[in-house]
């Protein structure tokens, strides 16, 4: 397992995503942050190799319900929209009357409920673009290089030119949301509960804390399995 330390973490979550736990457990940023090495991420976060080395072993070795790096290109895409995009259109609404009920209520003795929720409601109107985006322009494009490959027909080059100018632009949005997540969790202590919250309050941040959970599965998903493969299968057909 010590040759782990030289790969990169987000490739190590791509072969088998059980090491995300690992990874989370530990604080290590496997999806936005997951082009270092394990070794350096070991370094940046204060962690030691070792245990992380021992921590991934027994992870690893249990066996994935779903490969995704043996998906096809429109079967992992069919995943992330069904799964991931539905996770976000449906959470969203119910997030956001939790969170605008917890500063009315609560807003007087905890102020950083107000930038919680202005936070969450950036992301939010973010996210839902970003996806139609992905839906819209990049998806079916990365669908129809797989269909040119399986039928033998000549696709034309897309209107963005070459793939990495979307999947730039996406990564970039990832970034973003990764890094507002972050505030979030700090602003709500790691997700905990205050001694005087209420039900909604305990509700809104576990919803919170499984959303951001569910968002770094699927931008590592779109960063490191899907994005890689298909700028690979782009210049595979434009070479």
């Amino acid at each position: 397992m010590e040759n782990l330390s030289k790969r990169k973490v987000g490739g190590i979550v791509a072969e088998n995503f059980r090491a995300a736990i690992v990874f989370t457990e530990y604080g290590i940023d496997f999806c936005c942050k997951g082009g270092i090495t394990l070794e350096k991420a070991c370094e940046v976060n204060d962690v030691s190799m070792e245990n992380i080395l021992k921590d991934l072993e027994n992870a690893v070795f249990q066996p994935e319900e779903i490969h995704f790096a043996d998906l096809g290109l429109t079967d992992l895409i069919n995943h992330i929209t069904l799964t991931h995009h539905s996770y976000v259109e449906n959470s969203i609404p119910p997030l956001k009357a939790y969170l605008q009920k917890l500063v009315l209520v609560h807003g007087g003795k905890h102020p950083e409920l107000a930038e919680i929720k202005d936070h969450f409601f950036l992301a939010a109107d973010a996210l839902t673009i970003h996806m139609k985006k992905e839906e819209l322009i990049l998806f079916p494009y990365i669908k129809a290089m797989e269909e040119a490959i399986s039928s033998h027909f000549h696709l034309s080059k897309p209107h963005f030119g070459v793939i990495e100018n979307p999947i730039h632009m996406m990564e970039d949005e990832h970034e973003t949301e990764g890094e507002r997540f972050r505030l979030i969790s700090e602003l709500t202590g790691g997700y905990r509960t205050p001694a005087d919250g209420c039900q909604t309050y305990k509700v809104a941040f576990a919803m919170l804390q499984e959303f951001e959970e569910d968002l770094h599965k699927h931008i590592h998903l779109e960063n490191n399995i899907l994005f890689p493969k298909a700028t690979e299968l782009f210049h595979k057909l434009n070479p």
